[in-house]
């Protein structure tokens, strides 16, 4: 099926252009500080991964530098939030860098020192927000610069983040609300700032309107050209009229991480949105956890297939690109995949972007070179070398939620004339929020009182919804329990989940108890899972390596004569028929150019 692209505008010489539209007439390319460095980044850091970025990146249309959330929290730590945290912020209630973390904001300077420092490389600088008010501004009452109006009178004390503790919201309905935020944006303008990533906005986007109004009111105000990107989505496909004319770029799913799973879903989200994209305004399927992530305690578990195929959908569906890795450690083939200039220019200069094909998790999607007129044609290989219909299904335990006795449930299978074996978490079906499944004491019995303990067996393959899969700790390194007791022996994988293992072939039985790890419980949604338990007979979970088949391309240019390169690999051949022979990894793609 081909969906028609949006035209919203497309000629930006046209009256009624917004003019912020302007200011980012490609798909942003950055890197932000997040994926790494989580709230804890310092200029230090900062400053080091903008030199490589400089020297590496910036030649092959790299720009953005980018500091992320809680800049103004002196003793920021990690991934987590302290409710208590005194921020740093000036006599108006505005944040300031903290200068423990950030040396040349000191006396008052802001970030204007490293913004400058930043330009000097030929770069962009950009920071993150929080949608609202410091809350310790409204508890000091502090008073609004240039206006009579205090903090207290502003604030919105019921519609705040659920999950950052640092803001109120603003209430855009009383005077000087509009002041405060000209403010901010007067202040981060005279810093020098070029992009900023407002969090807390984009969902709930209708909720969110008066004040996503008031940030492009007062950018606009500053008349400086700062491009504005939405945090987190999904945004709310209801508000893609209004979004469209008041940001440059917006999410359209929670953080992505580093999963198939999270991976698999972006196809859809980026078809949804797909119609809204155009010149200065752009879908956003966030961040690329690539490389070296999480305060370097690990490498992203993207296989390289799979990282292929992260950069080639967000290359094809022109989403921003904003690296998420510590640069310092970029390794060769991370940087063999943002320096690839025919990969790139399908992001940045491509038209006519849209999806073509999909059957049986196979997906393509198709764009035109508008210099040249060539075809574009990226097809993805989506299925999974583990497919639970090629199993049998020996084991359904019931849907565990956090009112389940226990917190879980006794799982057994018979494992007699099987060569391998799955264990799978499903969401419960109700998405995959706060899912930290845990197989507990996982045991195969192999007759004569031998048991092969799984949690200290390497598994063959394994995917998660999120993370990664441990047996030593659950996600953010908290402790493996349920219901209080500590799990000496288990497998922590968030749902969805799949964890393949070969079998001897004296396996007879399987057992294990399934259930939530405490760290589901606080929470106020999700933590819902289904354990279930496959067997497979020969060849195990997957017998191919890949998907062989022969590709028609005449609906996108191919014919005989035509000469195809592959982008990632460089490789040239021509076509002798309307059709291309193609052997795609599981999880991998191919990137193709159609040229006369």
């Amino acid at each position: 099926m081909i969906l028609p692209t949006f035209a919203f505008l497309a000629c930006t010489a046209c009256q009624n252009v917004p003019n912020f539209l302007k200011w980012a007439l490609k798909p942003p390319m950055g890197w932000n500080s997040w994926d790494c460095y989580g709230t804890s980044i310092t200029e230090e850091q900062f400053r080091a991964n903008v030199e490589v970025m400089s020297e590496k990146l910036k030649p092959h249309g790299w720009q953005y530098a980018v500091v992320d959330i809680q800049w103004y929290e002196p003793n920021a730590k990690g991934f987590d939030y302290n409710p208590k945290a005194v921020l740093t912020l000036d006599a108006n209630g505005r944040l300031m860098p903290a200068p423990n973390r950030f040396p040349s904001a000191a006396e008052g300077q802001g970030f204007k020192p490293l913004a400058d420092w930043v330009h000097r490389q030929g770069l962009k600088f950009g920071i993150h927000l929080m949608r609202g008010i410091p809350r310790q501004a409204v508890e000091k009452d502090l008073p609004i610069l240039g206006t009579k109006f205090k903090a207290s009178e502003i604030a919105d004390k019921e519609h705040v983040c659920p999950w950052n503790p640092d803001m109120y919201g603003v209430d855009m309905s009383k005077p000087g609300a509009q002041a405060y935020y000209n403010s901010v944006f007067d202040l981060i303008a005279s810093w020098g700032v070029d992009f900023v990533k407002v969090d807390d906005l984009s969902r709930p986007y209708l909720q969110n309107i008066p004040e996503v109004e008031a940030i492009r009111k007062a950018i606009d105000q500053t008349h400086r050209k700062i491009v504005l990107s939405l945090s987190p989505g999904e945004t709310d496909i209801q508000g893609a009229q209004h979004v469209i004319t008041h940001a440059n770029m917006w999410r359209i799913s929670d953080d992505f991480w580093d999963s198939w799973p999270a991976l698999l879903e972006q196809f859809d989200r980026l078809v949804k949105w797909n119609q809204y994209r155009g010149p200065g305004h752009y879908p956003d399927a966030d961040m690329l956890p690539l490389g070296s992530l999480q305060l370097d305690t690990r490498k992203t578990n993207f296989t390289k297939d799979e990282q292929y195929t992260l950069m080639t959908l967000w290359a094809i569906a022109k989403s921003p690109l904003m690296l998420g890795a510590n640069m310092t450690k970029l390794d060769p083939f991370t940087e063999s995949l943002l320096t690839n200039d025919a990969v790139l220019d399908v992001n940045q200069n491509s038209i006519d972007n849209h999806p073509f094909y999909s059957q049986d998790k196979i997906v393509a999607w198709t764009a035109i070179d508008q210099k040249t007129k060539d075809h574009f044609v990226a097809i993805f290989n989506a299925q999974d070398r583990f497919d639970p219909a090629r199993g049998e299904l020996i084991s359904e335990g019931p849907v565990i939620n956090r009112q389940t006795p226990g917190q879980g449930a006794k799982v057994l299978a018979n494992l007699e004339g099987f060569s391998a074996m799955a264990l799978v978490f499903t969401d419960g079906g109700d998405g995959n929020r706060w899912d930290h499944g845990v197989w507990v004491d996982p045991v195969v019995d192999l007759g004569e009182n031998i048991q092969l303990h799984l949690a200290k067996t390497k598994w063959d393959t394994a995917q998660v919804g999120y993370g990664q899969i441990s047996t030593t700790a659950a996600v953010g390194e908290k402790p493996l329990a349920v219901a209080g007791n500590p799990v000496t022996e288990g497998i922590f994988a968030h749902a969805p989940s799949i964890v393949t293992f070969d079998l001897p072939k004296d396996a007879e039985t399987f057992s294990a108890f399934a259930a939530l790890n405490d760290t589901a419980m606080p929470e106020k949604e999700g933590g819902t899972i289904q354990p279930l338990v496959f067997g497979f007979k020969k060849g195990g979970p997957h017998e191919r390596d890949s998907y062989d088949m022969n590709f028609d391309l005449s609906a996108v240019g191919g014919a005989a004569g035509k000469k195809v390169t592959d982008l990632w690999t460089g490789k040239t051949w021509i076509l002798t028929t309307k059709t291309t022979h193609l052997d795609i990894p599981w999880h991998g793609c191919v990137l193709l150019r159609i040229s006369k």
